[in-house]
């Protein structure tokens, strides 16, 4: 991992995993980025009633999302791997990293692939990642 001028951490590594189809339970690393888009929410349920005009809320269902606009996918097989996991709805395993110490792990589901292949200019992938649970 790149490091600043003080030693400060110079982005975060986004490593795509996706199951070996020869070999169970081996995750092969196929892809990856710095630098991505977190997004967890958690939805409110109301529990107001009508006898107060205040609204009072209890926290609901979480959920989270990964969003990679410029993700890099070094080999064929590697691209081929990623599509057939979207379309046969398998799922990828997502390792946010730095400094080398892997910091979250999720289990995803990728329900976005796109390619932006321009005339006389590098092919872009973009994919966006739904987490299976939550990040651990």
């Amino acid at each position: 991992m790149p490091q600043g001028p003080n030693g400060e951490v110079n982005g975060t590594d986004i490593l795509i995993q996706v199951e070996h189809p020869a070999d169970s339970g081996n995750y092969e690393t196929i892809g990856s980025q710095r630098g991505a888009t977190f997004g967890e929410q958690t939805a409110s349920v109301d529990m107001s009633s009508k006898a107060d005009r205040k609204r009072f809320v209890n926290p609901g269902r979480y959920s989270s999302t990964l969003s990679l606009e410029h993700l890099y996918i070094p080999t064929a097989s590697g691209v081929a791997m990623l599509k057939n996991a979207m379309r046969n709805g398998t799922y990828v395993r997502i390792r946010r990293r730095e400094l080398g110490a892997t910091l979250e792990t999720a289990s995803c589901v990728c329900s976005s692939l796109n390619l932006a292949a321009p005339d006389q200019d590098a092919s872009v992938f973009s994919a966006e990642f739904d987490v299976n649970g939550a990040w651990s």
